[in-house]
Formats: C-alpha cells, sequence, structure tokens
C-alpha cells in the first residue's frame, strides 16, 4: 500500500526537502503541498491524503486549527505536527486538536519515514518519555477537574481496562504497564486496543489526554 502524503508549511524549501526524501520511498507519495493552514484543510478534502505533515507556525489559519478541521472532515487521515522544539507550547495544542504526533523540523529522514509509516498505521507518534515531558510542562494548563461530573464513557470500560488506562494517562509504556499489573505485554496491547475502541478515541496520545480530562489522573 502506498502512502499518500500533504505536506503543510509555508517555507518552500522546506515543502521541497520534505518531497524529495518522501518521492524517493517505493511505499509513499507525496500528493499535494500547502503554503497555509486554510490550503491545507481544503486540500485535505479533495484529496484525501493518508498522512498530513503539518507546520504550527503558518499564515492566516495556523497548523492547529488547520489539524482541528482536517480530523474533524477527513477522519481517515493522520496529522503529524511539525515543530522547531521538542516542548513547543504547540505541541499539546496540536495533540489535543487531535494530531497523532509531533516531530522535530530538523528530525533525521529516517525518523521522519518511520514517523509517517506508524502514523499511517494508526500508532501515535510521542513517546511515553516525551508524554510525560509534556504533561509536567503543561501540567498547570490541563483541567483539574472540579466540578464537573466524570465522563460517562469511563462506564465502558472493564475494571482492568480502567486500570490500564490510568497507567496509559500516567505516560508509561506497554512494557511498563505490564510489569506494573503483573501482565504480559502482549495482553496490555490488546486492553488499550479495547479502550480507545470504546472511548472512541484515535490513539495512545488522545488516551492520555482523555485520562485527564475525565478526572482519572489529577495534575499534581
Amino acid at each position: 500500500m502506498t502512502i499518500r502524503i500533504l505536506i503543510a508549511d509555508d517555507e518552500a524549501l522546506l515543502r521541497m526537502a520534505f518531497g524529495t526524501v518522501l518521492e524517493a520511498q517505493p511505499d509513499m507519495t507525496p500528493v499535494g503541498e500547502a503554503e497555509d493552514g486554510a490550503q491545507a484543510v481544503r486540500l485535505a478534502r479533495e484529496l484525501h491524503p493518508d498522512v498530513v505533515l503539518m507546520d504550527v507556525r503558518m499564515p492566516g489559519t495556523d497548523g492547529i486549527e488547520a489539524t482541528r478541521q482536517v480530523v474533524g472532515g477527513c477522519p481517515r487521515t493522520r496529522v503529524l505536527i511539525l515543530t522547531t522544539f521538542d516542548l513547543d507550547e504547540y505541541a499539546f495544542a496540536g495533540l489535543k486538536a487531535g494530531a497523532s504526533g509531533f516531530l522535530l523540523k530538523n528530525t533525521r529522514p529516517e525518523e521522519l519515514l518511520t514517523a509517517i509509516r506508524q502514523v499511517a498505521a494508526g500508532d501515535a507518534v510521542v513517546s511515553p518519555r516525551i508524554t510525560r515531558r509534556l504533561l509536567e510542562k503543561f501540567r498547570p494548563h490541563l483541567p483539574d477537574g472540579s466540578g464537573t461530573a466524570p465522563d460517562e464513557r469511563l462506564s465502558r470500560l472493564s475494571a482492568r481496562e480502567h486500570e490500564v488506562l490510568v497507567q496509559v494517562g500516567a505516560g508509561l509504556s506497554n512494557a511498563e504497564i505490564a510489569a506494573t499489573l503483573y501482565l504480559a505485554e502482549a495482553t496490555v496491547k490488546s486492553h488499550l486496543g479495547r479502550i480507545l475502541q470504546k472511548l472512541e478515541l484515535r490513539d495512545r496520545i488522545q488516551a492520555v489526554i482523555f485520562a485527564y480530562e475525565s478526572r482519572l489522573i489529577r495534575p499534581a
């Protein structure tokens, strides 16, 4: 299967560089380029790419709003946010808007290609280590859940799935969760798949955000 990719960045040289790398791959093809967020949304709706490489800082409609619109209007399209710094203030906003991960603009080509393949396969591209760093940085901005009722979707989970979601929300990897709950890693992966399905979430990152917003995890 060929992964169809839309490149959205206001810098023509970067679009060209990304395109050159992608065109050299037998399983990838760039299907379009956008120089701002509004154009990215329009092309995503016209071309239905598998993955959008989305810069966050673009004139007019920025990458965060464009991500929100792409995810909302093209449910099969995944978005990878491109940032300058790995703890860019836009990274968390992009993930919350529905992005499946984020990459540094100066990432190595092989890492970019691996990330695109992961996202196209339905995985998220933010390691548990980075997840924990994001949560630490943005902890003051995360909801504490005071005065709100727990999300009713939590009732869909079994007791074990509830336990696994708590550990995911804390930023643990599947291996770490397996060790903590005395489960096989494959079992943890199966539980996570069912959690995402029951909660109608796209990926692991959305599960982390859900865990905070549903009051399963409280900011310390």
